[in-house]
């Protein structure tokens, strides 16, 4: 990983837009602070594309949807996107069927009571009653399990036939072959008509942990917070450039380095 000063002017100057992840890339401490904030403001102001993605629930996301300045936020790891209208209503979007939906909300809520009922000090994630199209269980927001449980969550839900990933916070696993880096597809084609891989060198990617591993591999401009050095020794892929702040600070660090490309010298 290189440190963020690193990463060419040039490059940046031509960015069209930013995906980021939310907790622990936006949010400190679970709230988004008052330097990521006005960051989202600061590149939207300048024409930026905005999204967030992230592994929480629908539910969870709405509000944030509603007030933040993005163009969308794209939640349950790639599976449904919240957008406002110009009135400021949000509209779902999903990628599975209503049908499919239900028949695989109905057999996760089972796999979700097996670990629960199988793996000591496994339990679901608060945010649970707002998921849609997966299910959590928490390793590190209230709850804490270590490398073993987490370890046996994972393989419990892969041995029921999910995809199972582990944020910073949870474990997600869920049906479909949706993910962060189909999701970022999608909600370009949904938003703006277009094929992402085409354009891929315009646009960065923030993130913090191990399920961001496929957005670090796939954009050029992937960026690192800080706090991603814990998850080090378990990514596969490393995003190319780090920051030197943690959390909201690393992200509005990531913001500044796009403006100050914009700065005519």
């Amino acid at each position: 990983m290189l440190p963020l000063a690193d990463w060419p002017a040039d490059a940046r100057r031509h960015l069209i837009g930013v995906f980021t992840d939310i907790d622990d890339t936006l949010t400190t401490e679970g709230a988004i602070t008052d330097d990521a904030l006005q960051a989202l403001h600061d590149l939207k102001a300048i024409g930026m594309n905005v999204v967030a993605i992230t592994g929480r629930p629908v539910g969870w996301s709405a509000p944030f949807a509603a007030a933040w300045p993005v163009d969308a936020i794209v939640a349950e790891n790639g599976a449904v996107a919240l957008i406002a209208d110009h009135a400021g209503v949000l509209i779902k979007r999903y990628q599975q069927d209503a049908t499919t939906r239900a028949v695989n909300f109905t057999c996760m809520q089972g796999v979700l009571a097996r670990i629960e009922h199988e793996i000591p000090g496994a339990q679901r994630a608060t945010d649970s009653p707002g998921r849609e199209t997966d299910i959590a269980i928490d390793h590190s927001e209230l709850a804490q399990l270590d490398e073993v449980q987490i370890a046996a969550v994972v393989a419990l839900m892969r041995s029921e036939g999910l995809h199972a990933t582990v944020s910073s916070i949870h474990i997600n696993g869920w049906y479909g072959n949706h993910n962060k880096l189909v999701g970022a597809r999608w909600i370009v084609r949904e938003l703006w008509g277009r094929a992402l891989d085409p354009e891929i060198n315009r646009w960065a990617y923030v993130g913090d942990s191990t399920n961001d591993q496929l957005m670090f591999e796939a954009f050029a401009h992937s960026i690192g917070v800080a706090n991603v050095q814990r998850f080090v020794p378990k990514l596969t892929h490393l995003p190319r450039y780090i920051t030197q702040g943690e959390r909201g600070a690393g992200f509005a660090e990531v913001a500044r380095a796009v403006l100050e490309s914009r700065v005519v010298r």
